[in-house]
């Protein structure tokens, strides 16, 4: 039986620049696979090409989010709406190889509950983007690696593979940036849940500019990084802690 798989793109004013992301998949995934691009506007240039490639590929949808603006709420918003048993997030950008979403989510079938797609880990790279974002991720996520014991060595990369089982169970608390990957990826150690990993080589986006704002999502960041670390913890203690995160990443 074909594994069914649902790919959420977070999207903002791509335009035509998500024609060729929407090809790779379509092409690339032999999973029985939903793509649903979410963005937070009916205005938004994304829309009228989403619409117009999904008359030809009917699995290709977008959606409008009422969460609220912001990737997290867009990724939040598409997780919902995913009735699949794995759900995979990967940018609009280009930057992700789709060739992979199929290997991720066979990890995901296999009983893991979070599958990264691993930039640092060995046969892993980053071509491009911005040198301080690139060596503060590869720093966070090569010692959760080392001393957390996180079961990836990038824990930061939004392009993972979810059972959409553990993702309702243990909830998205994030409401901002993209830290919603650490936190699912953090949440999942302190349960003691498997979690693997895939080595990836990412792209620097071709066209268009990144909307990550590192100055203001680094604190963000931090929280869910020092919850990673520490003794196996039940649900409700997972829950309780994330609301206290969440609560103190609201008020940055």
């Amino acid at each position: 039986m074909t594994l069914g798989v649902t790919v959420v793109i977070p999207a903002y004013n791509e335009g035509e620049g998500i024609d060729h992301i929407l090809d790779r998949i379509i092409g690339s995934v032999e999973s029985d696979v939903t793509v649903l691009v979410v963005v937070d506007f009916p205005e938004d240039t994304t829309v009228s090409v989403v619409e117009k490639f999904g008359a030809e590929h009917p699995q290709v949808k977008v959606l409008v989010s009422d969460y609220g603006r912001g990737p997290a709420n867009a990724i939040r918003y598409g997780i919902d709406h995913a009735v699949t048993p794995v759900v995979v997030v990967t940018m609009a950008d280009g930057s992700d190889d789709p060739r992979q979403i199929d290997d991720l989510a066979r990890l995901i079938d296999r009983g893991v509950v979070v599958a990264a797609a691993s930039r640092y880990s060995p046969g892993g790279q980053q071509v491009g983007g911005p040198l301080i974002k690139g060596m503060l991720s590869k720093s966070a996520g090569k010692s959760l690696a080392r001393f957390a014991r996180i079961g990836t060595h990038d824990a930061t990369n939004s392009f993972k593979a979810y059972s959409t089982d553990f993702v309702r169970e243990v909830g998205i608390h994030s409401r901002s940036g993209f830290e919603i990957g650490l936190e699912l990826t953090a949440k999942a150690r302190r349960l003691r849940r498997p979690v693997a990993e895939i080595p990836t080589i990412w792209l620097d986006r071709e066209v268009g500019e990144s909307n990550f704002q590192l100055k203001k999502w680094i604190p963000k960041y931090l929280r869910w990084y020092r919850f990673a670390f520490g003794p196996p913890l039940t649900l409700d203690q997972v829950n309780q802690r994330a609301e206290q995160i969440a609560a103190l990443n609201q008020q940055d």
